[in-house]
């Protein structure tokens, strides 16, 4: 016999498919998207993460080395927007005898993507990277604590990058604080060879033609001498150089990108472009490294 039900248990059975955590057909699952708090921007897709700008609209601020201690001052780059609350953000450090200006192109192209970026001069140009790693660590509790921007940064959520000198920098400044959430060396150059003390996701970019830090002796051992239980990855750009981080790549933004959207903000929606690992290509000579990530 075909049973009515009253309109008190219809609206009891309403109730209970509108309740939180029911989901609706066609709706996000349960704990996805929206249940990150540190999500930033719309869903990324292949053409926005290889995009020379983001979503959101860039200003800039210079920070003299007079205003400063530890480090040589340097160009913080953020989203204007206040409307999404604060940004993780990246200290990026320069090589043996360059400076901020070599690596300025992250800046912007990172910021627009939504994190508060600051490239820095070191404080002579002959720094090693023992110092630049200090200096990365001293740029970002200026960064968090005393800059113009402070406001604006989640100082709970931050990362190193660096190329060269400052790559091995990034490696000793994850070493030295193991509360960074994610470290992005580039074609990174340091005497220690093995780093199995870092608890960082880290993503080690070499260059196949690197004649300064051949991948043979610095970018592959970094990579393997990392914890197997450690989130990383290791990216050999294809017909590359040393210098190829000095000028805007998409290969390098793409990868850097996801990365620090993957740790820096927790962004699972970034994660399709490291897992399953990208395949050799025009731009990737090789790549390895641990899927699925964060397990």
């Amino acid at each position: 016999m075909t049973r009515h039900l009253g309109a008190a248990t219809a609206a009891a059975c309403l109730t209970l498919l509108l309740a939180p955590g029911a989901q609706a057909a066609g709706s996000a699952p349960a704990g996805s998207a929206a249940a990150n708090p540190y999500e930033r921007g719309p869903a990324p897709t292949q053409s926005s993460v290889e995009a020379l700008r983001g979503p959101y609209a860039v200003g800039e601020t210079s920070v003299s080395s007079l205003a400063v201690s530890g480090f040589g001052g340097g160009t913080v780059y953020y989203p204007t927007s206040t409307s999404d609350g604060t940004f993780g953000a990246v200290v990026i450090s320069p090589g043996f005898t360059a400076y901020q200006s070599s690596i300025a192109w992250l800046g912007p192209r990172l910021a627009s993507q939504g994190f508060v970026v600051f490239t820095i001069d070191t404080l002579t140009t002959v720094d090693q990277p023992d110092s630049r790693g200090r200096q990365l660590l001293a740029a970002l509790d200026y960064l968090t604590q005393r800059s113009s921007v402070r406001g604006r940064v989640d100082a709970r959520r931050l990362g190193v990058m660096g190329h060269s000198m400052g790559g091995g920098g990034t490696l000793e400044a994850a070493k030295s604080r193991p509360s960074l959430k994610a470290a992005v060396p580039l074609t990174a150059w340091n005497t220690d060879k093995t780093w199995p003390e870092i608890t960082t996701p880290t993503l080690v970019i070499g260059a196949d033609g690197d004649t300064i830090a051949p991948v043979a002796t610095h970018s592959e051992p970094f990579y393997e001498s990392l914890p197997g239980s450690l989130d990383k990855a290791y990216l050999e750009l294809n017909g590359a150089t040393h210098f190829t981080p000095n000028s805007s790549n998409t290969t390098i933004a793409k990868y850097s990108l996801s990365w620090l959207k993957r740790f820096i903000d927790d962004d699972t929606r970034y994660e399709q472009f490291l897992c399953p690992l990208p395949r050799p290509s025009l731009t990737i000579d090789e790549y390895r490294g641990t899927c699925p990530l964060g397990s």
